[in-house]
């Protein structure tokens, strides 16, 4: 099972560049693969403020994928390139809350040169 981890613990522990990759899910495109796109979409009355994209291989869910200062608003959309095959996402908002029954996830599988669209409902 993955587990969720923030910022602030990882900020603190030291660990090799390889244990790290593994901890913040990995890169989202790994050089020489194809690519696909995973866009979220925000249909909830909370803004986004959190994305977890990780190989569903990884061990955790990573660290939140959205750029410093960008939030996901009702009604608007991100789209992430990803290398393509299978991918866990996650959405969340303000101060860690999650969307729906605590926790907002989804497994994707990627096609090469296609992609996927996530509705986040709830708030």
């Amino acid at each position: 099972m993955k587990t969720f981890i923030r910022a602030a613990i990882l900020a603190t522990a030291t660990v090799s560049l390889t244990a790290c990759a593994t901890l913040t899910g990995g890169p989202l495109v790994e050089p020489g693969t194809p690519t696909g796109v995973i866009e979220v979409v925000n249909r909830s009355n909370i803004p986004v403020t959190q994305v977890l994209i990780s190989r569903c291989s990884a061990m955790s869910y990573g660290l939140n994928r959205l750029p410093g200062g960008v939030t996901i608003y009702p009604g608007q959309s991100y789209r992430f390139t990803v290398s393509a095959g299978c991918w866990d996402v996650g959405a969340g908002g303000p101060n860690g809350q999650m969307y729906g029954t605590g926790e907002a996830y989804q497994r994707f599988n990627i096609p090469a040169g296609r992609g996927v669209r996530w509705t986040v409902t709830g708030g």
